[in-house]
């Protein structure tokens, strides 16, 4: 039988990657989406996309939306419980795995195995392990669109913010950043591809900086 799964989606191209790998899996009936957003904000941590995207986002792939709000500031101890509770409902109502994008950062592997040991539902990552330059190419040569929200200006040069996920920007990474920024030189939102039914509208916004961070704000579109 299949087994009822739910994917982590934190609105970047890493996510929608992950979804494409689980659709392609016999054995996972993929039934939604789950993402903490700051209850202050309403907006993704770290990536900084409006919640009204990531409801777009979900309609474009066709699957239900989840929102898990955290507090801001957040501790651990909140995090922890407030993602407890909802990993209690979700197991109540039949999940049996929650997949997750993460690709080779084995300490952040660890903290979702360790989160969910003991609740009945099983952590899954579809992505892990491959190597990030071919995933980088494979997800252009897929037709997977993304654009840059999160941009850490220590890592990589200021210029870069809000620049598209293309191979234009693969070329002009510096040779110790990762082409999928593993390591936080960038968060992405993805707009569409293979796993997309239509592409998400948005339009560009301002950038600011906030706590060493470049943010690029992206809005609303109109199809």
């Amino acid at each position: 039988m299949k087994k009822p799964t739910l994917l982590s989606w934190s609105s970047g191209k890493d996510s929608a990657w992950a979804l494409h790998q689980l659709r392609q899996d016999p054995s996972i009936e993929l039934v939604g989406l789950f993402c903490t957003i700051n209850e202050v904000f309403q907006r993704v941590a770290m990536h900084a996309v409006r919640v009204e995207l990531l409801q777009q986002q979900a309609a474009a792939v066709g699957l239900p939306l989840r929102l898990v709000s955290i507090p801001y500031p957040c501790s651990n101890e909140d995090y922890a419980n407030r993602m407890g509770a909802f990993v209690t409902q979700c197991r109540a109502e039949g999940i049996q795995q929650m997949a997750f994008g993460d690709l080779l950062l084995a300490d952040v592997r660890h903290y979702r195995e360790q989160n969910l040991a003991g609740s009945g539902i099983t952590p899954i990552f579809p992505l892990w392990g491959t190597p990030t330059e071919e995933l980088a190419q494979t997800m252009l040569q897929s037709g997977l669109q993304a654009r840059i929200t999160c941009l850490d200006p220590r890592r990589l040069p200021r210029e870069l913010a809000g620049q598209a996920f293309d191979q234009c920007l693969l070329d002009a990474l510096p040779a110790d950043a990762d082409p999928c920024g593993e390591n936080g030189e960038f968060h992405t939102f993805a707009w569409d591809g293979p796993m997309f039914q239509y592409p998400v509208p948005y339009q560009l916004g301002e950038t600011i900086e906030r706590e060493g961070l470049l943010f690029t704000d992206l809005l609303p579109g109109s199809k």
